[in-house]
């Protein structure tokens, strides 16, 4: 391998990866042109690990090289908006720096200009730099970690872009394309190399997109490191959204998420088995509006479930609905932990966060005019409030089934002002919050509280040692007493804050300083290419803003070209139903890409070693294109699933829980076995069984005790565990700590298909519904579950019994839908893609003209029932 400091493009192979003999682009392409030769440098300044100049065109530039300190950029890091060019630096140290940029006319270089910046470290502090983990594919001190490889990912080439990935256990690598495509093979959890994913530019729906998300699942591997990234102040994922699931160490920076129409509806989510996860430094618009009351603005900003050991810092929330659902159907307190810090809740209106079960630290953030409420404790949560700024937030900080949650203002206790579905309360630590303006509160065991912005109103009949919203400290380190205790659960604070094996290290700002800082860092660099500004109107309505809502759909960007990538194709996204088109993950071992995947040195910032051509290539395996929601395939025939070979990816295993490769060797059935599922407290194995079956679970070959199925004890013989199961669903839960190698399912052949009321499918995960009055907007307003896209049974029975209101016309090619009450409606190729629903005048019906001949599965949700049909496409 060929070493380089930053990868010239001419160094890559044709065919698999960039050829960097490019055209030689028109300065019209490139931008105006000056009428001087000499370069203007309009601007240069530093950021957080990164810095960007800015300078008019040279009159006759083909092209132009950028350096920082004698190192050369790469090509994507330099665009032309037309009246001024722009490169942006990612991956420097704090400190001082030298930007050079150079014209290069006629293929030489000309005069160059020179800037001197000054670059500030990004604030790595929370939870999810627990136990000296570093997410993402950088190092503390900002630069790339070693051997990082790097794709770059514009509006142009997001569905043309290979990597080379290790596949296997004998490290052979696939070509694998789009960055969807990509991420896929990194499921197999072999992948040990740090990948960073830069978007440049407005980046609309991908072809390879799964339920409308990038979908980073990396089978549970502890060695797999990712950072997605967005380039300057305007990489946006317009219309699609981030969804990580069993992944650890991600990062995910510097991106403006807007327009999301996903079938999970989240701008970014947390969906299970995360750790280590590092979201900072983003703008979040809104999304599409949901089939429910309370998603109007697209549903959950930065949702997280069934993850640990994680920090969201420095995120602008522009106006969402519902910013940061946490928690769901964890069950337990014990083990989740995550940090906010540093979020500007720019008028959001709900959830910051909505904490059910979770050790959750909420510290220096700046809650600016928000309509509903800040802070909410449920389910034994504990929520340590620090340093906050809050400027006419309604209910800063509310525990439900208690205080403000109850009185809402007033000065009667009543359960139809209960927010949060009526659920049992956590507990609220508050240490230095301040309240700026507005604003309802009551402290633990006051004469006095806080009631519409005014101070030292009386408590009259409030009894506020059991309705309080939150137990108010004088010393950072003051513990919550055990006598504490929320008035529905009884449930009390774990003081997870002071308890050294836990918590970490940092210094909390003072409020106003929080707020300082976050006004300046928060979101994109310099805020952003979207600017909007709110009115004190806008404090406390919770309603769409249309004009914002206008803007956002009508946005493209301002990017003409791409240096290397040609000039930029305008694709504005298109407001769609609250599900999004997915469609299957694409690879190739024979395409000629247009931008394509480097490898970085230690040393350098972006580009460096050139990835071994020699590597095997063989088609890159494509996701199941149909939702990856929590929903499985049930098992109706004899399966194998072997954790050394398949990691933790399975279309019929749901796996909670972290892979290793240091527990030893099993042989079975001739089979070494040398990848393990660890058996922890927080692991479990659910699974969907068509029919009975003996299931068969092997550990290591001296393990003697316990594994619990379905919540029954079950002793391992010479670490084997045999059991026989009926149909439905089943879930393994730690008994004693254990390592499960392999599971077999064995089906009884003798055994009656279920009947035809069941389904192959569990129940859907999604969130309940939350009470409150919908009318008043006061609260959180009722959502509903919506089934998840992954449904593909259970329909048959309702059929028969109902009679299916789907009806195609073949000769006129349209669906027509006798239901009253539509709450979701796809047609979904047979390879699982869906296809766009195009809509008639007069009527439920809709024209599948447009539609490739061949057969198609409908499916609805409609009148409180599902229903599907085949039809053919003439």
């Amino acid at each position: 391998m060929r070493t380089t400091g930053w990868c010239p493009f001419s160094r890559f192979k044709k065919g698999m990866f960039m050829d960097c003999k490019f055209l030689s682009l028109s300065a019209a392409v490139l931008g105006l042109a000056a009428s001087a030769s000499a370069l203007t440098v309009n601007t240069a300044a530093g950021w957080l690990e990164s810095a960007y100049a800015e300078w008019q065109p040279v009159s006759g530039a083909s092209s132009y090289n950028v350096y920082v300190d004698g190192t050369k950029i790469d090509d994507p890091l330099i665009r032309s908006y037309g009246s001024y060019m722009r490169a942006d630096v990612v991956g420097l140290k704090a400190g001082s720096h030298t930007l050079k940029i150079v014209p290069v006319v006629n293929g030489a270089e000309g005069a160059a200009e020179s800037k001197t910046v000054s670059v500030k470290a990004h604030d790595r502090t929370g939870f999810a730099f627990s136990n000296g983990r570093v997410p993402g594919a950088y190092n503390t001190d900002g630069t790339l970690k070693s051997g990082a490889v790097v794709v770059y990912v514009s509006e142009n080439s997001k569905n043309k872009v290979t990597a080379d990935v290790v596949t296997n256990s004998k490290g052979t690598k696939t070509t694998c394309k789009s960055f969807q495509g990509i991420l896929n093979c990194m499921k197999k959890g072999y992948e040990t190399r740090p990948f960073d994913f830069r978007f440049i530019g407005n980046v609309t729906d991908s072809d390879s997109l799964v339920a409308g998300d990038m979908l980073i699942d990396l089978g549970s591997s502890e060695d797999s490191y990712v950072t997605i990234e967005g380039i300057g102040e305007d990489a946006t994922a317009n219309g699609w959204g981030i969804r990580i699931k069993n992944a650890q160490n991600v990062e995910v920076r510097n991106m403006g998420v807007m327009n999301v129409n996903s079938s999970e509806g989240d701008n970014i989510g947390l969906q299970q088995n995360d750790q280590y996860i590092w979201i900072h430094n983003n703008d979040m618009f809104y999304g599409d509006a949901g089939s429910d009351a309370d998603q109007v603005k697209g549903d959950g900003a930065l949702d997280c479930k069934k993850s640990t050991y994680v920090t969201f810092s420095y995120n602008h929330f522009w106006d969402n609905g519902k910013s940061n659902l946490l928690g769901l159907s964890e069950g337990t307190t014990d083990g989740y932990y995550i940090t906010y810090h540093h979020n500007w809740y720019d008028h959001s209106d709900s959830r910051h966060p909505r904490v059910r079960y979770y050790s959750a630290h909420v510290y220096n953030n700046y809650y600016d005019g928000n309509a509903k409420y800040g802070a909410g404790s449920t389910l034994g949560s504990s929520v340590f409030m620090e340093g906050n700024y809050f400027r006419n937030c309604k209910f800063p900080m509310l525990t439900s089934m208690q205080g403000s949650d109850l009185y809402a203002g007033t000065t009667t206790s009543t359960t139809v002002n209960a927010t949060f579905s009526k659920e049992a309360g956590g507990t609220i630590k508050a240490y230095n919050n301040k309240f700026a303006e507005g604003g309802t509160f009551i402290a633990y065991g006051a004469t006095t509280y806080r009631l519409k912005g005014v101070d030292g109103t009386a408590v009259g009949s409030i009894n506020t040692k059991t309705d309080f919203d939150a137990y108010v400290v004088s010393k950072r380190d003051e513990q919550v007493p055990a006598t504490v205790v929320s008035k529905s659960g009884g449930n009390k604070y774990n003081n997870f804050d002071v308890n050294t094996s836990v918590m970490y290290k940092y210094t909390a700002d003072e409020p106003d300083d929080a707020k300082a800082n976050v006004m300046t860092y928060a979101g994109r660099i310099n805020g952003g290419d979207f600017k909007w500004t709110f009115t004190a109107e806008d404090d406390a309505l919770y309603a769409v803003n249309q004009a914002l809502k206008n803007k956002l759909v009508a946005y493209t960007g301002s990017v003409k070209s791409i240096q290397g990538d040609g000039a930029v194709v305008v694709t504005p996204a298109v407001p769609n139903s609250s599900s999004g088109t997915a469609s299957s993950p694409s690879s190739s071992a024979s395409v000629e890409p247009s931008s394509s995947a480097t490898v970085a040195s230690s040393s350098s910032v972006s580009g460096g070693v050139v990835p071994n051509s020699s590597s095997a290539t063989v088609e890159a395996p494509a996701d199941d294109p149909v939702d990856e929601s929590s929903d499985l395939k049930s098992i109706s025939a004899d399966l194998v699933h072997n954790f050394t070979e398949e990691g933790a990816s399975s279309d019929y295993f749901e796996f909670l829980g972290n892979l290793s490769t240091s527990k030893g060797t099993v042989s079975y059935n001739g089979a070494e076995l040398t990848r393990c599922l660890k058996i922890e407290s927080a692991t479990s194995v659910e699974f969907v069984l068509a029919k009975s079956a003996e299931v068969t679970l092997v550990f290591n070959g001296d393990f003697a005790k316990v594994i619990k199925i379905d919540g029954e004890k079950y002793t391992a013989t010479a670490g084997v565990v045999k059991v026989k199961l009926a149909a439905g669903k089943h879930s393994i839960t730690k008994g004693d700590s254990a390592n499960l190698f392999l599971i077999s399912v064995k089906i009884d052949a003798s055994a009656d298909e279920p009947g035809s009321s069941s389904s192959d499918d569990p129940a859907s995960s999604s969130e309940p519904a939350e009470d409150g009055p919908a009318s008043s907007g006061s609260k959180d307003e009722p959502s509903k579950d919506e089934p998840s896209e992954g449904e593909e049974t259970g329909f048959s029975a309702t059929v028969a019994a109902n009679g299916n209101p789907l009806m195609y016309n073949v000769s006129e090619c349209r669906l027509d839908v006798f239901a009253s009450e539509i709450r979701r409606l796809d047609v979904v190729r047979m390879d699982g893609r869906k296809v766009r629903l195009n809509g008639m005048p007069g009527g439920v019906s809709y024209d599948l003209s447009h539609l490739q001949p061949g057969i198609y599965l409908v499916r609805l949700v409609a009148d409180g029932k599902t229903f599907q049909r085949k039809i053919v496409k003439q």
